[in-house]
């Protein structure tokens, strides 16, 4: 395994009770079944209620974090043949949501992602590639601080030397830092709408002199795709901490670094299709494999996220030139 399980010392029942408060915290009462108590729809023109409406729906607003899970499939398109399953992906996130003051959002949580063998739904510590013939160590992501803000203006990724707007409209970066922050809410029905998009260029730190095998290239371009749906009686419902929300998640990228495909002549990209939701109903809803392997190797995920300095966006890639020694001898990693 990459990471290390965490000390013994954890005892099962301390970890159980752990997250059985974790679960309870978990849990969305439904706005309908209580009676909103004090009812204000949101104003999607102003930032204070855009944050406040995405804060209580991505997590909580509350002491408590909640939990979020996703899961599906990732898919291999190669040239011009049909998108091929090639394993699935899925974890969660353990957040909370602190409302400052001057109306901004201080996000604290804690997120990890798994990818799972197609046949058996088990969480993959190996992986045959179909291209190269090779049997690679799969790295899974883990990710213990997650932390940042946003604020009442839009806001600006800056991922290694790049930067990305959130939900970019095509007008660039120059003046976004600028306008207000508004996310395009859509009232339909009983449910609000959202759309969450970020397309990330940037220099890739799994770098082809460090990691010649394992990198794709010298530039890499992420991008992460949400539509969102959530209960407008739960986020107009001002008294309610945390809303309930369900939608479809999208991720398209170069190969993963652990796939081993930088020399393999293979170009193409990875395409993946999940689930996202709010977990209500308690443990059970995380994804079986990855509740099992959280358990048993960290099970620190599952307890309260603590805040701290910002450490930027860290993702895989990020995180995969941090913890995976380069293949080259003698290579000193860039910073």
């Amino acid at each position: 395994m990459i990471y290390e399980a965490v000390c013994a010392a954890v005892s099962r029942r301390s970890l159980m009770g752990g997250m059985a408060g974790l679960a309870a915290a978990s849990a969305v009462p439904a706005a309908a079944a209580r009676g909103p108590r004090n009812l204000r729809p949101l104003d999607i023109m102003d930032p204070r209620d855009n944050l406040y409406g995405f804060a209580k729906m991505w997590g909580t607003i509350g002491p408590k974090a909640v939990l979020s899970g996703y899961q599906g499939v990732q898919y291999a398109v190669v040239g011009n043949q049909r998108a091929k399953p090639v394993f699935g992906y899925c974890g969660f996130g353990n957040i909370r949501n602190a409302i400052q003051s001057d109306g901004s959002v201080r996000v604290i949580g804690k997120e990890c992602g798994y990818f799972t063998d197609l046949a058996t739904g088990e969480i993959l510590d190996h992986w045959d590639n179909p291209w190269t013939g090779e049997r690679v160590e799969v790295f899974n992501f883990v990710n213990d601080k997650f932390r940042g803000t946003l604020g009442l203006t839009r806001k600006v990724f800056k991922v290694g030397d790049g930067e990305t707007v959130n939900n970019d409209t095509g007008k660039g970066t120059a003046n976004a830092a600028a306008e207000p922050y508004r996310l395009p809410w859509q009232a339909i029905g009983d449910q609000y709408l959202l759309g969450w998009d970020y397309a990330h260029e940037y220099t890739n730190p799994v770098t082809p002199a460090g990691w010649p095998k394992a990198s794709t290239g010298v530039r890499v371009n992420p991008s992460e795709h949400f539509t969102l749906f959530t209960p407008r009686a739960e986020i107009d419902d001002r008294d309610l901490l945390s809303a309930r929300y369900t939608g479809g998640f999208m991720r398209q990228a170069p190969w993963w670094p652990w796939m081993r495909m930088g020399q393999s002549g293979v170009q193409g990209v990875l395409m993946g299709r999940m689930h996202t939701y709010k977990i209500t109903g308690g443990m059970d809803d995380v994804p079986p494999a990855v509740r099992k392997r959280v358990e048993r190797d960290r099970p620190d995920l599952f307890e309260e996220p603590q805040d701290g300095p910002d450490l930027g966006v860290i993702g895989t890639l990020e995180h995969y030139a941090q913890q995976v020694p380069p293949e080259v001898a003698g290579y000193s990693r860039p910073g």
